[in-house]
Order: structure tokens, then C-alpha cells, then sequence
């Protein structure tokens, strides 16, 4: 599998120069396409057999519980292991987990059951995937100067999957039904595993294991609650996954009870936050410096929870298809900004475990958001579930923006000696 790229590239895909990180981008588009058709399916099949907005919460919850359990410890692991193996495995396994989905729902003999105990499953692969992708990063790219331009492409490919996938979803779920998602996201999953085949990665990639298990997992714990600008990302992060993103299980009903429409409306509006993900993607991309991304992410959480608010108070389609890129964009940028810093200042040997308290963070920290939203919107309602949450957002974006001045004083010196090609950071800045 050979993906040729002209010697010039735009610089806003620059990243595309290193052949293995240009391999996982086809690749890893493709497969997220399919996902992407799986998580409207899923969400739709849900609320189909239920009718009810706890249970969208409850799958969310499901699938994502694994990840804040298990991450600190696959951190430990992704610094150990060959990073390349275990995305090999990994999304091997994925491609199992959908298939199995797909016969059964192509059996007509599926049971929210079966979904909850296979969303478990998926989030325990997650909790190797995430964290390993995230760090494996670094390793694809031929300069790290080109490190912040991946993780932005990263993005841009994570929303333009979504953009086209739930828009084949919902087309998909009307004609042929779910079972016929899960098939074409199963079938996906060779393309990224094809792309990891083709690498070429150097075979000496896992490090020397002298200390056990849990040693690792307390010096990486001691490192992210100590240095200051890690913390204080991770804190923004988990702030924006459990108030914020949990939205978005809560579409299929807002879809069919607000706005009454049909599987084509779900389909939609995650199609509308995709293109406001691409556009703040494309605009991360575009950048040449880390600097400045933590007065952008203060703007960003804002922009988030203004356009929750605004959605939450619309009974229009065409309404909430025109404010939906305004949170999906927010979200993208806080997001991946804030990925961007933290791969910038992390030390290399701890790569893999802080990345893992990242996708605690980002992704263990949501089933609790998405369980909560699911409870709340039972009793007052998704629109006003909704409300609150770009409210919490509001104001989580005020206070990191109130304190940004500080975080800046800590970072300065680090970017610095990146400039000068010393050391990658301190092991704390202060309490």
C-alpha cells in the first residue's frame, strides 16, 4: 500500500510530508467514516427499542466507563509495548466488535443488552487504542516541528469522518437498516489495519521494563498532578467532556421529540457540528506556533457552551443546524489545542501515561456526563439538559481564560528550550 505525496505540500497539511503519518491518514479516514456511521446507528437502534433518553445515556455510559477505569494502567503499558503492535491488535479487535453488531442486528435478534455488553467491550479496546494513538503520534511524523500540524490533521480527519459518516448513516439506517452500518464499519477497519502494515517503523520501539506496574503509574500520577500545565489541561479537558460533549447522545431525541424528525434529522445535525469541527481544525492546522493556544482554548470552551445555548432554545431545524457548527467547532479547537500543548510539553519517557490521563480526561470522564445528561433529560427534558451544559462550559471557559496569564508564565520557558533544542520539560512547575 503506497500513498505518494507531491515533494510540496500546502503548509496546512505539511504533517502529510512523513510517509507513515500520510499511511494512517487514509487509512484511519476510512476507518472512521465507518465509525462514525456506527455511532449514529447505534444511538438510533437504542432510542428506536426504548424510546428513552436515559438509555441513550446509559449505552453512552457503557461504552465509555472502561477508559476511566483502565486507562492510568494501559498508560503504563503504551510506554512499555511496541506502540505499533498494539494499534495492529487493537483495530483488529474493533473490527471483530462491529461485526459481531452487525450479525446480530442483521439476526433481527439484538437486545440493548447485547449492545451495552459490546459497547463495554469496544471501550476496553479504547482503552488501549486511545491512549496509544495518541502517543504513537510523535513516531509517525519524520519532524517535530510538524507534531502540532498532525494532532490538528488528526482532528480535521476525526470531523471530516463525521461530517460524511452519520450523513451516510442516517441515508443508510432509512433504506437498509443498522445491521448494514455495523457491516460497512467492520469492513473499514482493513483499511487502517492495511495502512499500519505498510509502515515502516523501526522494530526497537519498546522500552527496557526495571520497575513494576504500579511504581510507573504513581510516577506518572505524581508528574500530572504536580506539573502545573498538565494538570491544569486536564482539569480543563475533563471539565468540557463531562458537562459539554454529552450533548450529543441526546441528539436522537431532540431530533425526533424537538425538532420531529426521523433518523435523516439525527443524521444531520452531528453532520452540521462536523463541519464546524472541520473549519476549527483547519484553523489549528494553519498555525506555525503553539503559542497562544491557551488563550485560544479559553475562547473556544466559551464559543462551545454559547452555541449549546443556542441550540438548546431552538424548536427549528434550520435553527439548529446554523448554530451546531459554532459548538462543534468550540469543541474541536479546545480540544485538540489542549492535546497540542500537552504532547508539546510532556516528557517523552512519560508519553504514554500522560496521554493515557488525557484520554481519561477527555474520554473516561464522558460516560459520567453522558449517564448524568441521560438522567437529567429524563426528568426536565433534553433541551434544557442541554442549556445547563453550555452554561457549565460558559463559565468553565471564563475561569481558564481569568487564569491564562499564569499558565503562560509556566509554558514560556518550556517552548523556549524547544526552540533551543534542549530538554522537552521540567518534572513540575510548581504546586
Amino acid at each position: 500500500m503506497t500513498l505518494r505525496l507531491p515533494r510540496t505540500v500546502p503548509p496546512v497539511a505539511r504533517a502529510l510530508r512523513s510517509r507513515n503519518y500520510r499511511l494512517f491518514f487514509g487509512g484511519q479516514t476510512v476507518s472512521l467514516i465507518g465509525t462514525w456511521i456506527t455511532r449514529v446507528a447505534t444511538a438510533w437502534l437504542v432510542y428506536r427499542l426504548t424510546g428513552s433518553a436515559l438509555m441513550l445515556g446509559v449505552v453512552g455510559f457503557s461504552g465509555q466507563i472502561p477508559m476511566l477505569i483502565l486507562a492510568p494502567f494501559t498508560g503504563v503499558l503504551v510506554d512499555r509495548w511496541n506502540q505499533h503492535r498494539i494499534l495492529m491488535v487493537t483495530q483488529a479487535a474493533s473490527m471483530l466488535q462491529s461485526a459481531a453488531l452487525a450479525v446480530l442486528a442483521l439476526s433481527h435478534v439484538i437486545t440493548v443488552g447485547d449492545i451495552i455488553a459490546l459497547q463495554v467491550l469496544q471501550g476496553m479496546i479504547n482503552s488501549f487504542d486511545t491512549p496509544t494513538r495518541q502517543a504513537f503520534v510523535v513516531k509517525m511524523v519524520d519532524h517535530r516541528r510538524d507534531l502540532s500540524n498532525a494532532i490538528a490533521m488528526n482532528s480535521m480527519m476525526v470531523n471530516g469522518a463525521r461530517i460524511i459518516g452519520p450523513s451516510i448513516g442516517g441515508v443508510l439506517i432509512a433504506l437498509v437498516g443498522e445491521g448494514w452500518c455495523f457491516t460497512l464499519d467492520a469492513v473499514s477497519y482493513l483499511a487502517v489495519i492495511g495502512s499500519l502494515l505498510a509502515m515502516h517503523v523501526h522494530p526497537a520501539s519498546a522500552r527496557a521494563v526495571r520497575t513494576r506496574m504500579l511504581d510507573e503509574l504513581r510516577d506518572g500520577l505524581r508528574y500530572v498532578v504536580r506539573f502545573v500545565p498538565v494538570r491544569s489541561l486536564l482539569l480543563v479537558i475533563a471539565l468540557v467532556a463531562a458537562t459539554g460533549m454529552p450533548y450529543q447522545v441526546l441528539l436522537p431525541a431532540i431530533a425526533r421529540d424537538v425538532l420531529h424528525g426521523g433518523a435523516h434529522t439525527y443524521g444531520i445535525l452531528m453532520t452540521s457540528a462536523g463541519v464546524g469541527a472541520v473549519g476549527g481544525a483547519l484553523y489549528l492546522a494553519a498555525r506555525t506556533s503553539v503559542t497562544g493556544l491557551e488563550r485560544v482554548i479559553a475562547i473556544a470552551i466559551a464559543a462551545f457552551g454559547a452555541g449549546l445555548v443556542a441550540f438548546s432554545q431552538s424548536t427549528v431545524t434550520w435553527v439548529s443546524l446554523a448554530v451546531l457548527p459554532v459548538a462543534g467547532a468550540g469543541m474541536m479547537v479546545a480540544m485538540a489545542s489542549a492535546n497540542t500543548l500537552l504532547q508539546t510539553v510532556v516528557e517523552e519517557r512519560l508519553r504514554g501515561r500522560v496521554m493515557a490521563f488525557y484520554t481519561m480526561a477527555f474520554l473516561g470522564t464522558l460516560p459520567l456526563g453522558s449517564l448524568a445528561a441521560g438522567i437529567i433529560a429524563s426528568r426536565i427534558g433534553a433541551s434544557a439538559t442541554v442549556l445547563l451544559s453550555g452554561l457549565a462550559c460558559l463559565a468553565g471557559g471564563l475561569a481558564f481564560g481569568l487564569w491564562t496569564p499564569r499558565f503562560r508564565a509556566l509554558v514560556d520557558p518550556i517552548y523556549r528550550a524547544h526552540d533551543a533544542g534542549a530538554p522537552a520539560a521540567p518534572e513540575a512547575a510548581g504546586g
